[in-house]
């Protein structure tokens, strides 16, 4: 082993990049994904064979993805279950020098995603929204009843959209870029089968960091790159999802969300 570098990001877990020299003398960089928190790996025990198993199945798509390379479910070799996968090239790219193009390209890196070979029942979970520790309204509020409603709506029957390969953590922070062309996509822990909307409406939520206008922008071409339309009810599972870290405030886009989330219940309410 040469040299270990920690990489930022990941709520979940510790990821370093490993570089070592194999028997040829060759200089290979690997990344080793930790799951390093007790009360998540008491909860959900079998996150990295999960992510194993996702990253298993990515192999068939269209887009770049870490190829699995070790996994260790338990923690009995490196002390907490453990993945040990390839280094795709690139970078995070949270500043784009041109958003309509940075923005297009985030739209159709999806396409190939939703297009990609569903695994066998029960290798991947199929989608349901994250459970909360409580579903009350965050403190900071100001429309409590359309939280109330969201909630109803989030338990409430699914809408008929067809069942494809979701990354479920789809966003900027998990896509590469080299050379303005996007090199691949990371963290596939989450992967699902569920309604391809579910990672447009994840997405939508991070880029409010930058104006709602992004975020529309970013699902009208999505639209236009898939011929599918967005469903108001993906908006209101993802942010419903999103209450418990919500409780300690979302930063200064908290009321841009809830405005979209207030926008979906009206949505769906009138189409009821």
């Amino acid at each position: 082993m040469l040299r270990v570098q920690a990489l930022r990001g990941g709520m979940s877990s510790a990821v370093h990049l490993i570089t070592v020299q194999t028997a040829a003398a060759q200089r290979v960089e690997v990344v080793l994904r930790r799951y390093v928190r007790p009360e998540l790996n008491a909860d959900e025990p079998d996150l990295a064979e999960r992510e194993a198993r996702a990253l298993r199945v990515v192999e068939q798509i269209e887009v770049p993805t870490p190829r699995l390379l070790a996994l260790d479910p338990t923690g009995a070799t490196v002390g907490v279950p453990a993945v040990l996968m390839t280094r795709l090239p690139g970078r995070v790219d949270w500043w784009p020098t041109d958003v309509e193009r940075w923005l297009r390209r985030l739209g159709e890196v999806l396409l190939p995603i939703h297009a990609g070979p569903l695994p066998p029942p029960g290798v991947l979970p199929v989608y349901e929204p994250y459970g909360q520790s409580s579903y009350q309204p965050p403190p900071w509020a100001r429309r409590p009843r359309v939280w109330e409603r969201a909630v109803e709506l989030a338990f409430g029957p699914l809408p008929d959209l067809p069942a494809v390969l979701v990354q479920r953590d789809f966003h900027p922070g998990n896509v590469l870029w080299h050379y303005r062309r996007v090199s691949g996509v990371v963290d596939w822990q989450a992967a699902s089968v569920g309604p391809a909307v579910v990672d447009v409406a994840h997405c939508r939520s991070n880029l409010l960091g930058f104006d709602r206008s992004v975020a529309e922008r970013f699902t009208t071409l999505w639209e236009q790159a898939s011929g599918d339309s967005f469903h108001p009810w993906a908006d209101v599972v993802t942010i419903v999802g999103f209450l418990d870290d919500l409780r300690s405030g979302w930063g200064s886009d908290r009321y841009l969300l809830e405005d979209l989330l207030a926008d979906a219940v009206a949505e769906l309410d009138a189409r009821s």
